[in-house]
């Protein structure tokens, strides 16, 4: 695909100026419920309203939404708020409804991202339209199927095209229902940079404290928006009540966040960036040549190990550096993930290099 200005279009002719604020609840529960969430978010600087028609879910026997009546709610909002509509398709017989309806913007939830075949089943039935398609990225670390949803649709001639950010799922626990891994988000901008890129901090979090530390970072990083689940009563909310915070609350929330702009013209600030990026450059060098240099005697370990017949890979020496390193990690104002993943890395290319001489 060849990126190109176009599909980043339909966010510039919104013309705010502030980030594109989506708001509204995990799931349309009732149309007294929508309408509610709706009249309390218009005014503000929510440009869209999203709720959750269909919803999958990990587990049968869970809420798994209203269905198509929820569309007719939809439509109400509109029509006494002004607010542009949001809501997820997963398969052809949703994106022809959401299309009767008249709903704005179509998100691709995570579970259906990581389906080629359904993500090109829903880009066929949207080839023709003029709607706006933001794209989850999928459950599972890929940025690959992350890039190759967005070019399918691309390919289908949808050219209003945008990425959700809601985190990935990992095997071990983090105070994150879904790690941001801010990486892949980034590599993605990287692949793309006119593709717009909206954080979803409900998601990533899964517990409403963490949203507005998770915002400021997307923010931070020049996100170009945020998607906040909003619910009047969130503790009795029939999905993920969690992560979900009050209209009042989020008001407060964009009120508080603080958008930075990309450079400024300013000397002095030039100057010391510059030396500062230096610095780090030397740093970054001398780090290659330390990893360099240890690989090295991993090298010579897997000679070691060859030669007596011993296994590559020492499980309890392996747990020792992991424990240790975090400990002197936290010394030194590193986080205990960081250097985890850090030290897991270095880990598994030093098995990488070891096997090399077996």
């Amino acid at each position: 695909m060849k990126e190109v200005k176009e599909i980043g279009s339909w966010l510039s002719n919104f013309q705010l100026s502030h980030p594109l604020v989506i708001g509204g609840p995990c799931s349309a529960e009732t149309e007294e419920q929508v309408l509610a969430i709706a009249n309390e978010l218009k005014n503000t600087d929510v440009t869209v309203f999203r709720a959750g028609i269909w919803k999958p879910r990990t587990k049968p026997g869970n809420f798994e939404g209203v269905g198509a009546i929820g569309l007719k709610w939809l439509k109400k909002v509109k029509e006494q708020t002004g607010l542009l509509l949001a809501t997820e398709v997963a398969n052809k017989i949703q994106v022809d409804l959401a299309l009767e309806n008249d709903i704005d913007i179509l998100w691709i939830g995570a579970r259906t991202t990581v389906s080629p075949f359904a993500v090109q089943e829903i880009a066929d039935a949207l080839q023709g339209t003029d709607k706006i398609v933001l794209v989850k990225n999928p459950v599972n670390p890929d940025l690959s199927l992350w890039e190759g949803a967005i070019e399918r649709f691309y390919n289908a001639g949808i050219k209003k095209l945008g990425a959700i950010h809601r985190g990935f799922s990992v095997y071990e626990k983090t105070k994150y229902r879904n790690n941001p891994q801010w990486q892949i988000a980034i590599e993605l901008k990287n692949s793309f940079p006119h593709l717009p890129i909206i954080c979803d901090p409900s998601h990533i979090g899964g517990r409403r404290d963490l949203i507005f530390d998770i915002s400021q970072t997307a923010l931070d990083l020049s996100f170009d928006g945020l998607m906040i689940e909003t619910h009047t009563t969130p503790d009795e909310a029939w999905s993920d009540a969690k992560q979900q915070i009050t209209p009042a609350t989020l008001l407060q929330m964009i009120q508080d966040l603080k958008v930075k702009v990309n450079t400024t013209e300013e000397d002095a600030f030039k100057t010391a960036l510059e030396n500062l990026r230096a610095e780090i450059d030397i740093i970054d060098q001398n780090l290659i040549e330390t990893l360099s240099k240890r690989m090295g005697v991993a090298t010579e370990i897997g000679k070691l190990k060859k030669k007596n017949n011993v296994a590559i890979l020492q499980s309890d020496r392996w747990t020792a550096i992991l424990e240790k390193m975090s400990k002197e990690g936290t010394k030194y104002g590193l986080s205990e993930d960081f250097i985890k993943n850090i030290f897991k890395a270095i880990h598994q290319e030093s098995i990488n290099t070891q096997q090399k001489q077996a």
